[in-house]
Protein backbone atom coordinates (compact mmCIF):
# COMPACT_ATOMS: atom_id res chain seq x y z
CA UNK A 1 0.00 0.00 0.00
CA UNK A 2 2.49 2.77 0.68
CA UNK A 3 4.11 2.48 -2.82
CA UNK A 4 1.41 4.43 -4.03
CA UNK A 5 2.22 7.48 -1.41
CA UNK A 6 4.01 10.30 -2.83
CA UNK A 7 6.48 12.26 -0.95
CA UNK A 8 5.11 15.16 0.80
CA UNK A 9 6.35 18.68 -0.35
CA UNK A 10 9.08 19.63 2.33
CA UNK A 11 8.60 22.94 4.30
CA UNK A 12 10.07 26.05 2.87
CA UNK A 13 11.94 27.02 6.23
CA UNK A 14 12.92 23.64 7.46
CA UNK A 15 14.25 23.12 3.70
CA UNK A 16 16.04 26.32 4.20
CA UNK A 17 17.86 25.01 7.70
CA UNK A 18 18.57 21.67 6.27
CA UNK A 19 20.29 23.52 3.22
CA UNK A 20 22.05 26.42 6.22
CA UNK A 21 23.58 23.49 8.01
CA UNK A 22 25.04 21.84 4.95
CA UNK A 23 26.40 25.25 4.01
CA UNK A 24 30.35 25.25 4.38
CA UNK A 25 30.78 29.02 3.85
CA UNK A 26 32.19 29.86 7.93
CA UNK A 27 30.36 33.74 7.36
CA UNK A 28 27.09 32.15 6.67
CA UNK A 29 23.82 33.79 8.27
CA UNK A 30 20.58 32.53 9.55
CA UNK A 31 17.88 34.87 9.13
CA UNK A 32 14.91 31.73 8.54
CA UNK A 33 13.42 30.26 11.30
CA UNK A 34 11.45 31.59 14.06
CA UNK A 35 13.34 31.03 16.78
CA UNK A 36 15.81 33.68 19.44
CA UNK A 37 19.25 34.20 18.87
CA UNK A 38 21.30 35.97 21.43
CA UNK A 39 24.31 37.63 20.55
CA UNK A 40 26.96 34.82 19.95
CA UNK A 41 23.94 33.00 17.65
CA UNK A 42 22.88 30.50 20.03
CA UNK A 43 19.06 30.17 21.61
CA UNK A 44 19.69 30.02 25.64
CA UNK A 45 17.84 28.21 28.24
CA UNK A 46 16.79 31.03 30.63
CA UNK A 47 18.01 31.41 34.06
CA UNK A 48 14.86 31.31 35.68
CA UNK A 49 13.81 28.25 33.41
CA UNK A 50 17.29 26.53 35.04
CA UNK A 51 16.42 27.32 38.77
CA UNK A 52 13.28 26.22 38.18
CA UNK A 53 13.92 23.48 36.47
CA UNK A 54 16.41 22.35 39.74
CA UNK A 55 13.50 22.82 41.87
CA UNK A 56 10.92 20.48 39.72
CA UNK A 57 13.76 17.49 39.58
CA UNK A 58 14.19 17.96 43.13
CA UNK A 59 10.34 17.74 43.83
CA UNK A 60 8.56 15.96 41.48
CA UNK A 61 7.07 12.77 42.86
CA UNK A 62 4.90 11.40 40.02
CA UNK A 63 5.08 10.86 36.37
CA UNK A 64 1.20 10.09 36.36
CA UNK A 65 -1.18 11.74 33.84
CA UNK A 66 -1.84 15.26 33.95
CA UNK A 67 -5.78 15.89 33.43
CA UNK A 68 -7.54 16.09 30.15
CA UNK A 69 -7.07 19.90 30.39
CA UNK A 70 -3.68 19.96 32.03
CA UNK A 71 -2.15 21.47 35.07
CA UNK A 72 -4.56 23.21 36.75
CA UNK A 73 -2.48 26.63 38.44
CA UNK A 74 -0.66 26.45 34.97
CA UNK A 75 -4.02 27.17 33.20
CA UNK A 76 -5.10 30.22 35.57
CA UNK A 77 -1.74 31.96 35.82
CA UNK A 78 -1.72 31.97 32.29
CA UNK A 79 -5.42 33.73 32.18
CA UNK A 80 -3.84 36.16 35.15
CA UNK A 81 -0.59 36.70 32.74
CA UNK A 82 -2.43 36.82 29.20
CA UNK A 83 -5.30 39.41 30.85
CA UNK A 84 -3.93 40.38 33.66
CA UNK A 85 -4.68 39.86 37.18
CA UNK A 86 -8.42 40.31 38.60
CA UNK A 87 -9.46 41.22 34.70
CA UNK A 88 -13.36 41.00 34.55
CA UNK A 89 -12.46 38.04 32.05
CA UNK A 90 -10.88 36.07 34.81
CA UNK A 91 -12.86 36.82 38.13
CA UNK A 92 -16.07 36.28 36.36
CA UNK A 93 -15.56 32.91 35.38
CA UNK A 94 -16.55 33.07 31.82
CA UNK A 95 -12.68 32.20 30.60
CA UNK A 96 -12.01 28.31 29.87
CA UNK A 97 -7.81 27.58 29.54
CA UNK A 98 -6.59 24.34 28.52
CA UNK A 99 -3.19 23.42 28.54
CA UNK A 100 -1.82 22.37 24.82
CA UNK A 101 1.16 21.07 23.03
CA UNK A 102 2.67 24.42 22.02
CA UNK A 103 0.94 26.82 20.15
CA UNK A 104 0.70 25.24 17.47
CA UNK A 105 -1.25 22.80 19.34
CA UNK A 106 -3.75 25.58 20.70
CA UNK A 107 -4.38 26.26 17.26
CA UNK A 108 -5.38 22.83 16.00
CA UNK A 109 -7.57 22.20 19.29
CA UNK A 110 -9.40 25.30 18.34
CA UNK A 111 -9.55 24.13 14.60
CA UNK A 112 -11.18 21.06 15.95
CA UNK A 113 -13.23 22.11 18.22
CA UNK A 114 -14.77 24.94 15.33
CA UNK A 115 -15.08 22.42 12.64
CA UNK A 116 -17.38 20.17 15.17
CA UNK A 117 -19.43 23.35 16.74
CA UNK A 118 -19.57 25.45 13.52
CA UNK A 119 -19.52 23.22 10.40
CA UNK A 120 -20.24 25.91 8.04
CA UNK A 121 -17.38 28.55 9.61
CA UNK A 122 -14.83 29.91 7.31
CA UNK A 123 -11.90 31.03 9.18
CA UNK A 124 -10.00 34.79 7.79
CA UNK A 125 -6.79 35.16 7.98
CA UNK A 126 -4.60 37.77 7.15
CA UNK A 127 -2.92 38.32 3.84
CA UNK A 128 0.09 37.40 4.55
CA UNK A 129 -0.03 35.20 7.47
CA UNK A 130 1.88 32.65 9.57
CA UNK A 131 2.33 29.58 6.75
CA UNK A 132 1.06 27.01 9.22
CA UNK A 133 -2.13 28.93 10.04
CA UNK A 134 -3.72 27.91 7.09
CA UNK A 135 -2.24 24.68 6.92
CA UNK A 136 -3.91 23.87 10.49
CA UNK A 137 -7.14 24.81 9.90
CA UNK A 138 -7.69 23.28 6.76
CA UNK A 139 -6.32 19.98 7.60
CA UNK A 140 -9.19 20.28 10.90
CA UNK A 141 -11.53 20.54 8.34
CA UNK A 142 -12.16 24.18 8.36
CA UNK A 143 -12.22 26.88 5.27
CA UNK A 144 -9.52 28.80 4.98
CA UNK A 145 -10.31 32.72 3.55
CA UNK A 146 -8.13 35.48 3.23
CA UNK A 147 -8.64 39.23 4.36
CA UNK A 148 -6.06 42.33 3.53
CA UNK A 149 -3.71 43.43 5.95
CA UNK A 150 -0.28 44.02 4.55
CA UNK A 151 0.33 47.40 2.50
CA UNK A 152 4.03 47.05 0.86
CA UNK A 153 4.07 50.96 -0.15
CA UNK A 154 3.90 52.10 3.73
CA UNK A 155 5.25 48.56 5.24
CA UNK A 156 2.29 48.96 8.00
CA UNK A 157 -1.19 47.65 8.34
CA UNK A 158 -3.97 48.16 5.62
CA UNK A 159 -6.67 49.11 7.66
CA UNK A 160 -8.82 50.47 4.86
CA UNK A 161 -8.68 47.27 3.20
CA UNK A 162 -8.80 44.91 6.15
CA UNK A 163 -12.07 46.85 7.77
CA UNK A 164 -13.46 46.64 4.69
CA UNK A 165 -13.29 42.67 4.59
CA UNK A 166 -14.35 42.10 8.23
CA UNK A 167 -17.95 44.70 7.52
CA UNK A 168 -18.24 41.55 4.32
CA UNK A 169 -17.27 38.55 5.67
CA UNK A 170 -20.50 36.14 6.65
CA UNK A 171 -21.73 36.35 9.81
CA UNK A 172 -21.14 33.67 12.69
CA UNK A 173 -17.61 33.17 10.62
CA UNK A 174 -14.23 33.15 12.64
CA UNK A 175 -11.31 35.33 12.19
CA UNK A 176 -7.46 34.97 12.85
CA UNK A 177 -5.71 37.77 14.29
CA UNK A 178 -2.06 37.89 15.30
CA UNK A 179 -2.53 39.90 19.03
CA UNK A 180 0.90 41.54 18.78
CA UNK A 181 4.30 40.79 16.37
CA UNK A 182 2.80 39.78 13.42
CA UNK A 183 4.27 37.17 11.51
CA UNK A 184 5.35 37.49 9.07
CA UNK A 185 5.84 41.30 8.68
CA UNK A 186 6.12 42.47 12.46
CA UNK A 187 3.39 45.25 11.42
CA UNK A 188 1.35 45.91 14.13
CA UNK A 189 -2.18 47.75 14.30
CA UNK A 190 -2.08 50.86 16.69
CA UNK A 191 -4.27 51.39 20.11
CA UNK A 192 -7.06 52.97 17.68
CA UNK A 193 -6.92 50.56 14.61
CA UNK A 194 -7.13 47.89 17.48
CA UNK A 195 -10.62 49.66 18.48
CA UNK A 196 -11.70 50.05 15.01
CA UNK A 197 -10.87 46.16 14.12
CA UNK A 198 -12.90 45.00 17.19
CA UNK A 199 -15.65 47.74 17.01
CA UNK A 200 -15.93 45.74 13.05
CA UNK A 201 -15.41 42.05 14.24
CA UNK A 202 -18.57 42.78 16.95
CA UNK A 203 -20.47 44.59 14.50
CA UNK A 204 -20.03 41.86 11.63
CA UNK A 205 -20.88 39.16 14.19
CA UNK A 206 -17.78 37.38 14.09
CA UNK A 207 -15.85 35.40 16.37
CA UNK A 208 -12.04 36.61 17.01
CA UNK A 209 -9.78 34.08 17.74
CA UNK A 210 -6.28 35.94 18.48
CA UNK A 211 -2.64 33.95 18.08
CA UNK A 212 -0.90 34.85 21.12
CA UNK A 213 2.64 33.62 20.18
CA UNK A 214 5.18 36.72 20.86
CA UNK A 215 3.83 38.30 24.66
CA UNK A 216 6.60 40.04 25.55
CA UNK A 217 8.38 40.47 22.46
CA UNK A 218 6.90 43.85 21.10
CA UNK A 219 6.97 46.45 23.33
CA UNK A 220 6.42 44.51 26.95
CA UNK A 221 3.74 42.85 28.18
CA UNK A 222 1.40 45.35 29.28
CA UNK A 223 1.72 46.84 26.12
CA UNK A 224 1.62 43.37 24.15
CA UNK A 225 -1.45 42.40 25.63
CA UNK A 226 -3.33 45.29 24.71
CA UNK A 227 -5.28 43.85 21.41
CA UNK A 228 -6.49 40.87 23.80
CA UNK A 229 -7.65 43.44 26.24
CA UNK A 230 -9.74 45.37 23.47
CA UNK A 231 -11.70 42.28 22.56
CA UNK A 232 -12.04 41.31 26.07
CA UNK A 233 -15.25 43.37 26.44
CA UNK A 234 -18.25 42.55 28.96
CA UNK A 235 -20.21 39.36 27.45
CA UNK A 236 -17.78 39.00 24.53
CA UNK A 237 -17.32 35.86 23.13
CA UNK A 238 -13.53 35.65 21.77
CA UNK A 239 -10.52 32.30 21.26
CA UNK A 240 -6.99 32.75 22.48
CA UNK A 241 -3.85 30.63 21.13
CA UNK A 242 -0.87 31.09 23.59
CA UNK A 243 2.82 30.08 23.56
CA UNK A 244 5.67 29.95 25.71
CA UNK A 245 8.02 28.72 23.26
CA UNK A 246 9.39 32.07 22.75
CA UNK A 247 8.90 34.34 25.95
CA UNK A 248 10.33 31.67 28.15
CA UNK A 249 12.52 29.86 25.33
CA UNK A 250 10.85 26.79 25.70
CA UNK A 251 10.82 25.40 21.82
CA UNK A 252 11.54 21.97 22.69
CA UNK A 253 8.99 21.39 25.43
CA UNK A 254 6.34 22.91 23.55
CA UNK A 255 4.33 24.83 25.85
CA UNK A 256 0.96 26.99 25.56
CA UNK A 257 -2.58 27.27 25.86
CA UNK A 258 -6.26 27.89 24.82
CA UNK A 259 -8.31 30.09 26.33
CA UNK A 260 -12.07 30.34 25.08
CA UNK A 261 -13.88 33.42 26.65
CA UNK A 262 -17.66 32.62 26.76
CA UNK A 263 -20.58 34.93 27.46
CA UNK A 264 -20.93 34.08 30.89
CA UNK A 265 -19.78 31.32 33.64
CA UNK A 266 -22.09 28.69 32.45
CA UNK A 267 -21.48 28.82 29.24
CA UNK A 268 -17.80 28.50 30.03
CA UNK A 269 -18.36 25.03 31.53
CA UNK A 270 -20.25 24.45 28.76
CA UNK A 271 -18.17 24.94 26.23
CA UNK A 272 -14.73 23.38 28.23
CA UNK A 273 -16.57 20.23 27.99
CA UNK A 274 -16.13 20.06 24.54
CA UNK A 275 -13.12 21.10 24.46
CA UNK A 276 -11.85 18.48 26.77
CA UNK A 277 -13.45 16.29 24.24
CA UNK A 278 -11.72 17.27 21.38
CA UNK A 279 -8.79 16.97 23.16
CA UNK A 280 -9.23 13.41 24.59
CA UNK A 281 -9.73 12.29 20.90
CA UNK A 282 -6.71 14.22 19.61
CA UNK A 283 -3.35 13.83 22.24
CA UNK A 284 -5.83 12.78 25.41
CA UNK A 285 -3.42 14.49 28.13
CA UNK A 286 -0.80 17.19 27.72
CA UNK A 287 3.02 17.05 28.83
CA UNK A 288 4.12 18.25 32.01
CA UNK A 289 7.74 19.54 32.31
CA UNK A 290 7.44 22.13 30.49
CA UNK A 291 3.73 23.89 31.74
CA UNK A 292 5.23 22.73 35.38
CA UNK A 293 8.40 25.13 34.47
CA UNK A 294 6.21 27.77 33.82
CA UNK A 295 3.99 27.44 36.82
CA UNK A 296 7.05 26.84 39.13
CA UNK A 297 8.43 31.03 37.61
CA UNK A 298 5.08 32.49 37.86
CA UNK A 299 4.51 31.46 41.32
CA UNK A 300 7.69 32.40 42.74
CA UNK A 301 8.35 36.43 42.96
CA UNK A 302 12.12 36.07 42.56
CA UNK A 303 11.61 33.70 39.77
CA UNK A 304 8.95 35.62 37.77
CA UNK A 305 11.03 39.09 38.36
CA UNK A 306 14.33 37.63 37.03
CA UNK A 307 12.14 35.78 34.06
CA UNK A 308 10.97 39.67 33.39
CA UNK A 309 14.30 41.05 33.49
CA UNK A 310 15.57 37.99 31.23
CA UNK A 311 12.19 38.87 28.51
CA UNK A 312 12.96 42.38 29.00
CA UNK A 313 16.71 41.66 27.61
CA UNK A 314 15.68 39.49 24.57
CA UNK A 315 13.21 42.37 23.39
CA UNK A 316 15.55 45.30 24.29
CA UNK A 317 18.18 43.21 21.98
CA UNK A 318 15.54 42.02 18.96
CA UNK A 319 14.70 46.48 19.01
CA UNK A 320 18.16 47.09 19.08
CA UNK A 321 19.17 44.94 16.21
CA UNK A 322 16.35 46.66 14.36
CA UNK A 323 17.79 49.91 14.90
CA UNK A 324 21.17 49.02 14.37
CA UNK A 325 20.38 47.69 11.09
CA UNK A 326 18.35 51.11 10.11
CA UNK A 327 21.06 52.54 10.68
CA UNK A 328 23.61 50.84 8.74
CA UNK A 329 21.54 50.02 5.78
CA UNK A 330 21.80 54.01 5.68
CA UNK A 331 24.87 54.31 5.44
CA UNK A 332 24.84 51.92 2.61
CA UNK A 333 21.97 52.83 0.63
CA UNK A 334 21.73 56.48 1.63
CA UNK A 335 18.45 56.64 -1.36
CA UNK A 336 16.82 54.10 0.56
CA UNK A 337 14.61 54.50 3.64
CA UNK A 338 14.53 51.43 5.84
CA UNK A 339 13.15 52.90 8.91
CA UNK A 340 9.77 50.98 8.44
CA UNK A 341 12.38 47.62 10.42
CA UNK A 342 13.15 50.15 13.31
CA UNK A 343 9.30 51.10 14.03
CA UNK A 344 7.96 47.36 13.16
CA UNK A 345 7.87 44.98 16.37
CA UNK A 346 8.77 41.38 17.39
CA UNK A 347 11.17 38.73 15.73
CA UNK A 348 9.83 39.53 11.76
CA UNK A 349 10.29 41.79 9.41
CA UNK A 350 8.95 42.08 5.62
CA UNK A 351 12.45 43.37 4.36
CA UNK A 352 10.62 44.01 0.95
CA UNK A 353 13.17 41.66 -0.75
CA UNK A 354 12.10 39.88 -3.92
CA UNK A 355 12.43 36.01 -4.48
CA UNK A 356 15.35 36.46 -6.65
CA UNK A 357 16.75 38.40 -4.48
CA UNK A 358 16.62 36.38 -2.21
CA UNK A 359 17.96 33.53 -3.99
CA UNK A 360 21.14 35.55 -4.62
CA UNK A 361 21.81 36.24 -1.10
CA UNK A 362 22.08 32.88 -0.56
CA UNK A 363 23.81 31.74 -3.40
CA UNK A 364 26.87 34.20 -3.86
CA UNK A 365 26.60 35.61 -0.07
CA UNK A 366 25.02 32.02 2.30
CA UNK A 367 22.59 34.49 3.51
CA UNK A 368 19.52 32.34 4.46
CA UNK A 369 16.21 34.27 4.01
CA UNK A 370 12.46 33.05 3.70
CA UNK A 371 11.91 33.80 -0.29
CA UNK A 372 9.19 35.82 0.71
CA UNK A 373 11.71 38.20 2.23
CA UNK A 374 10.82 37.86 5.83
CA UNK A 375 13.72 37.84 7.66
CA UNK A 376 14.23 36.92 11.68
CA UNK A 377 15.40 40.28 13.15
CA UNK A 378 16.79 38.14 16.10
CA UNK A 379 19.46 36.16 13.91
CA UNK A 380 21.45 39.29 13.49
CA UNK A 381 23.91 40.89 16.12
CA UNK A 382 26.83 43.11 16.10
CA UNK A 383 29.20 40.69 14.38
CA UNK A 384 27.38 39.72 11.20
CA UNK A 385 25.11 42.95 10.93
CA UNK A 386 28.08 44.84 8.14
CA UNK A 387 28.25 41.66 6.06
CA UNK A 388 24.67 40.87 5.87
CA UNK A 389 24.26 44.59 5.20
CA UNK A 390 26.87 44.79 3.02
CA UNK A 391 25.45 41.64 1.12
CA UNK A 392 21.57 43.36 0.65
CA UNK A 393 23.00 46.56 -0.66
CA UNK A 394 24.72 44.89 -3.42
CA UNK A 395 21.93 42.51 -3.87
CA UNK A 396 19.24 46.08 -3.85
CA UNK A 397 21.82 48.10 -5.75
CA UNK A 398 22.22 45.78 -8.82
CA UNK A 399 18.32 45.33 -9.09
Amino acid sequence: MFDAIQAARADAILGLMDAFRNDANPDKVNLTVGVYKDETGGTPVLKSVKVAEAKLLEGESSKGYLPIGGLGEFCDLTQDLYFGNGHEVVSSGRAATFQTPGGTGALRVAADFIHQNFPTASIWCSTPTWPNHPKVFTAAGVNVEHYPYFAADSHGVNIEGMLDAIKAAPVGDVICLHACCHNPTGADPSAEQWGQIADAVYARGLLPFLDFAYLGFGDGIDSDRSALIEFARPGAELLVASSYSKNFGLYRERVGALTVVTADAASAKTVASQVKATIRTNYSNPPSHGASIVREILVDQVLRQQWDGELSEMRERINGMRKLFTQTMAERLPDRDFSFIERQRGMFSYSGLTADQVDTLRQKFSIYIVRDGRINVAGINPGNVGPLCDAMSSVLGAG
